[in-house]
């Protein structure tokens, strides 16, 4: 009866309840060690992709704005942005209409460099998703891009990063 139960109601019903969490914390653990080895040699790293990506793709305001979209602490922040500004990888440049807050732009080495670390990340997500077909990994893709947003609305200051540490 239980599984009936399940089966009608819950579309996860093939699964027992909690095999969720544990899915995907497999696919997180294979997804991190592939982008950390994807961006290899990118200055900050993982979290240095991140902040370039997003100063390119989604051109936040202010510095503050990139913070808050990225859950990063402002303080870990300056201290990135510092060595990605060594790297020549990003400029603060002041905001014309605010001179206390600073905008991150990305200089021209940073975008070639980005596009590079893009094709290596590109390949590591699909070298993850080959056991799909493309239907069922644009799917996917789709899906968890919503859940993600529907998460990130309802807990707009939860971290994604630390998820990592508590994977089951």
């Amino acid at each position: 009866m239980t599984t009936s139960r399940l089966s009608s109601r819950n579309p996860l019903a093939a699964a027992p309840p909690g095999d969720l969490g544990w899915n995907l914390g497999m696919v997180l653990r294979d997804y991190h060690a592939r982008f950390e080895e994807a961006v290899e040699g990118m200055p900050g790293g993982v979290r240095g992709y991140q902040v370039l990506s997003t100063v390119v793709h989604r051109d936040p305001p202010n510095q503050q704005a990139l913070a808050a979209h990225l859950v990063i602490d402002r303080t870990v922040l300056t201290y990135l942005l510092d060595a990605l500004v060594e790297a020549k990888v990003v400029e603060r440049t002041p905001d014309p209409a605010d001179r206390r807050s600073r905008k991150i732009v990305a200089t021209s080495h940073g975008r070639k460099l980005l596009e590079r670390y893009e094709g290596r990340v590109e390949a590591a997500e699909a070298e993850l998703l080959a056991g799909l077909n493309e239907d069922d990994a644009e799917t996917l893709a789709r899906l968890l891009s919503g859940l993600a947003m529907d998460v990130h609305r309802a807990q707009p200051n939860s971290n994604p990063c630390e998820a990592i540490d508590y994977l089951p």
